[in-house]
């Protein structure tokens, strides 16, 4: 990709809400993702996901076999200062195609 030519317009909030509750007598902990912005925002935001998910990762030189492109969000730089630094990324390897050890397919039966 083409190094430091990102630029996300608009306006842009991603944070991760740390949520609690109680069910059945226990407590139930989870996160969410939560991805705000204004149409201008979103659009710049769908235009980076669209641009790293048609990229040709066996055409970048510098990218190493097995090596995953990204992105890195930066609070204040690329996004709002209230953000959290976000990375996105390819989830298959240049030359591989192979995920990442962590990942775990979703359930389809639903």
């Amino acid at each position: 990709m083409e190094k430091y030519k990102l630029e996300i317009t608009g306006h842009l909030d991603i944070f991760v809400a740390d949520n609690e509750d109680e069910f059945e007598g226990e407590k139930v902990k989870w996160q969410n993702i939560l991805i705000h912005g204004d149409p201008e925002g979103l659009k710049s935001f769908a235009e980076l996901l669209i641009k790293i998910a048609d990229l040709n990762q066996d055409a970048v030189k510098d990218l190493p076999i097995g090596a995953r492109e990204h992105i890195h969000l930066r609070p204040n730089l690329d996004i709002s200062k209230s953000s959290v630094e976000v990375i996105v990324g390819r989830i298959d390897a240049k030359g591989t195609s192979v995920f990442y050890d962590r990942y775990i397919e979703k359930n389809n039966e639903h």
